[in-house]
């Protein structure tokens, strides 16, 4: 048997708001799920990236998310869902920005804000989480080596 991946269907019922920047109902059946715990904006030294520049720190975010999702063998090409913790949601325009460097705009995964009045640490501004679903079996048989480039969706 052909392992063919998993079937991901986005949706944005009528009966609901539409949203901007992300999907109201994503279903995704087969594969494999992978949850990456939330990422904020520190490098692999575990050093502060743009301490008070909130566009710097969500980038940050978004690539250490990309990373984790590379050691399994998956890109942003197979998040079905985020999760998106700020200590101030006057900066979402921004977020929304760097978001979108990052995801498939076409077929965005579902999303979760929610304003916080700290993180872990007080100078972290923002944190991702991620929720992805790809191959059963990774094809990346060293998935610590995957390539940067964003993960097609199966």
């Amino acid at each position: 048997m052909i392992d063919t991946g998993p079937e991901i269907r986005y949706r944005n019922p009528p009966t609901i708001p539409t949203p901007a920047g992300y999907s109201q109902v994503v279903e995704a059946t087969g594969g494999r799920t992978v949850y990456v715990s939330g990422q904020v904006a520190l490098d692999a030294e575990n050093r502060l990236v743009g301490e008070g520049d909130f566009a710097a720190q969500a980038r940050q975010c978004f690539e250490n998310v990309r990373r984790a999702l590379a050691d399994a063998g998956l890109g942003f090409g197979h998040v079905v869902k985020l999760g998106l913790y700020v200590t101030d949601v006057a900066h979402l325009a921004t977020l929304r920005a760097v978001r979108d460097e990052f995801v498939d705009t076409a077929r965005p995964p579902a999303s979760t804000l929610v304003q916080v009045a700290a993180l872990f640490r007080p100078e972290c501004l923002v944190e991702v989480e991620a929720i992805a679903v790809g191959l059963v079996s990774p094809t990346n048989p060293n998935p610590a080596s995957a390539p940067s480039g964003e993960g097609a969706r199966s």
